[in-house]
């Protein structure tokens, strides 16, 4: 397994690149990187081609999957088939970076979920609303959407509509979790923090 950091975002609401953004001992797309080495696996961050200086210098040691443009498909879903281009063996543990209250623990019962279980994909729901960025997808459940890709019948490129043709083992959020998921887009966001 390998997890993938997704820092490809253009971060245009909040007007600079979300995955640099500081917290007081890193940027945030470090602290996602230390949260899922945290569970003893291999951690890239998918990024677009724009992003590459400057993660090279703001995410050392980390390597860097740039965005394959041959694909026609945009978002996050780009950034989790480009990680699978460039790792088509490996089950592929997403953590978004604009998910800066995210906790270990939850990574890890996701973890355990996936050791246990048989599914295309592994992730957390919220009031039954599938949560795509901070889940594992398996190397055979990226090769089926690439396929469907090749074939036409992806017909919308969003991670939830891939997630409708996959077998999916789920954990329901409880209340208090729900915080950890929160994804931070504008400079107003900034201040719930």
């Amino acid at each position: 397994m390998t997890g993938i950091i997704l820092c490809g975002g253009l971060s245009s609401r909040m007007g600079s690149d979300k995955g640099l953004l500081q917290t007081e001992a890193a940027n945030w797309a470090t602290d996602a990187a230390r949260k899922l080495q945290d569970l003893g696996i291999l951690v890239k961050a998918s990024i677009n081609t724009l992003q590459e200086s400057s993660y090279a210098r703001g995410l050392p040691g980390v390597e860097l999957i740039t965005d394959n443009t041959t694909l026609p498909v945009k978002g996050p879903l780009l950034g989790l088939l480009s990680a699978h281009v460039a790792n088509p063996t490996e089950d592929l543990f997403v953590l978004a970076c604009d998910m800066p209250l995210m906790e270990t623990f939850l990574l890890k019962e996701l973890y355990t979920l996936y050791q246990k279980q048989e599914a295309d994909a592994f992730l957390f729901t919220n009031d039954g609303e599938a949560e795509p960025l901070c889940a594992i997808y398996t190397s055979a459940a990226l090769q089926k959407i690439m396929t469907m890709l090749r074939k036409g019948q992806l017909k919308k490129y969003s991670m939830k509509f891939a997630l409708d043709h996959l077998q999916l083992a789920t954990l329901p959020l409880k209340e208090e979790q729900k915080k950890y998921f929160q994804n931070f887009n504008t400079h107003a966001d900034l201040n719930e923090l």
